[in-house]
């Protein structure tokens, strides 16, 4: 088996608030985010197959990731579900702010933890998702790995 890594990059805006958080980031604020998603993949070798020689298409991957990552968090505000500013969640979300609540706390290695959940559901079988890079800031980031959750 020969095996490639893929990797693409994404970007979107975010803002959020650290519920409970003893510094700066307990309030409201926001990051321009880069994602970086690598798939890991044997080649197809199926001659005459239109995706000879890729492991996905880059713009099939670029579909799975913008659907369920990016067009989702992108310019919205993510809060921890537990928030107090629950209140606060609501007055925009019915004032049409894109608000978005989850179960966990909004840093970048939680949302890591979700962000692979939702790519993994979504590729083809043959295709694992080996490792994401989410950069918060030019000098801040997290990763996963597939093979770091066994």
């Amino acid at each position: 088996m020969k095996k490639i890594r893929l990797t693409k990059e994404f970007y979107f805006e975010s803002g959020h608030a650290l519920y409970g958080y003893d510094g700066k980031c307990k309030n409201i604020h926001g990051h321009s985010y880069k994602l970086a998603v690598t798939v890991l993949g044997e080649p197809n070798s199926e001659v005459g197959h239109f995706k000879l020689g890729m492991v996905i298409d880059f713009g099939d991957l670029k579909k799975i990731v913008k659907a369920e990552i990016v067009d989702i968090f992108d310019h919205a505000t993510i809060f921890n579900n537990n928030t107090p500013h629950k209140e606060l969640a609501k007055t925009l979300a019915d004032k049409g702010q894109r608000v978005i609540l989850v179960n966990y706390q909004p840093t970048s290695e939680m949302m890591l933890l979700d962000f692979a959940e939702r790519i993994k559901a979504k590729l083809p079988k043959e295709v694992a998702l080996h490792s994401l890079k989410l950069h918060e800031t030019g000098t801040s980031y997290a990763e996963w790995y597939a093979e770091d959750q066994e």
